[in-house]
């Protein structure tokens, strides 16, 4: 009686097709053809193929969402640091105070700004991958997915038809992130509509404090504009009233003389202040308008400080801040009509 070596066995593809599927691992073609006992093969294929595979799917989808993880966070920061953020030039840096160039704060605030925007990404990337590698576990073993991706079919639409505000404000909120719109701390007008300090920004909604205390919470997806008062710099505009016998040669020396001693006193004034001159001319007296660029948000309290020295220097000087008046004409009651001017 001739034997022939198990490791020369040959088995018919009907044979392996009807043991091992039309899609045979490696497992069981190996064992059955070794072997060609078809209990051998499908224990192999399950106990030794299935949870191979399984693992190596689980192993794929660990790697892929590193990698996805890591990606994403890298190409946010090379975002930010690329077209989006406002880069200056060598040329440019020595022209620009140094008020205006990038401050470890404004890269504290980019930083808190990406890591908001990573941990969204890479949670949704991590569902996508786990999501794909779940499907595929499941046609390993045996699952039948044309019925589970129909119904993930419908349950996306409906979902979408649902929430197209809510996808509305994500979206919305994160390019506010991305484009670094506005951030913790910045005075914003929103629409003209609403005005207040930032508190938070998330990817659905802002939260502002007005200045009279009220809080704020405005979808993301309904701002249409933002207006932001406090980003690089701001700027202070103070329009100041003369009289019209004023010296205005003299009034802006003196607006001239103030400004530039608050300049030299106070470091949030990063330029020399501007006396632009005749701004309009009103029913009482002459308004004079007066310029100062100052750090982001200090342009109130450096209004309110610049107010006072005006008013103390214009006493000192004898020059008047004019108030509405009018002249009043009195005629006694027996008057004849025709003796009335």
């Amino acid at each position: 009686m001739s034997s022939i070596p198990f490791f020369l066995a040959d088995v018919s593809p009907e044979r392996l097709r009807s043991t091992c599927g039309s899609d045979p691992s490696f497992w069981c073609r190996e064992v059955l053809e070794a072997t060609e006992d078809r209990t051998l093969a499908g224990l192999a294929d399950t106990l030794i193929g299935t949870p191979l595979a399984l693992a190596a799917i689980l192993l794929i989808a660990l790697v892929a969402n590193r990698l996805a993880r890591r990606s994403i966070k890298g190409g946010l920061r090379r975002l930010h640091s690329g077209t989006v953020a406002e880069r200056i030039g060598s040329a440019g840096r020595r022209l620009t105070p140094d008020a205006l160039l990038e401050t470890r704060e404004t890269s504290l605030r980019a930083e808190q700004r990406i890591d908001a925007l990573s941990g969204v990404l890479r949670s949704v990337a991590s569902f996508v991958i786990f999501a794909i590698a779940a499907f595929v576990a499941l046609g390993r073993l045996g699952v039948n997915l044309a019925p589970l991706l129909a119904s993930a079919g419908i349950v996306g639409v409906a979902l979408g038809f649902g929430s197209q505000t809510l996808v509305k404000d994500f979206l919305s909120g994160v390019f506010i992130l991305i484009e670094d719109q506005y951030g913790v701390g910045d005075i914003v007008d929103l629409d003209g509509q609403t005005a207040g300090i930032v508190e938070s920004v998330s990817l659905r909604t802002t939260r502002l404090r007005a200045v009279d205390g009220t809080v704020w919470h405005v979808p993301n997806g309904d701002i249409r504009r933002a207006g932001n008062q406090s980003q690089h710099w701001s700027r202070s505009l103070l329009d100041v009233e003369v009289a019209y016998d004023t010296d205005l040669e003299r009034a802006k020396q003196v607006l001239q003389d103030v400004s530039d001693a608050a300049w030299k006193s106070d470091k949030d004034i990063i330029e020399r202040p501007e006396v632009w001159g005749v701004e309009a001319l009103g029913a009482s007296g002459i308004t004079v308008r007066v310029v100062v660029k100052t750090r982001p948000s200090e342009q109130y309290r450096v209004s309110r400080m610049l107010r006072e020295r005006i008013k103390d220097a214009f006493d000192a000087e004898g020059i008047e801040i004019p108030f509405p008046q009018q002249t009043v004409w009195h005629r006694p009651a027996d008057e004849p009509a025709g003796d009335r001017v």
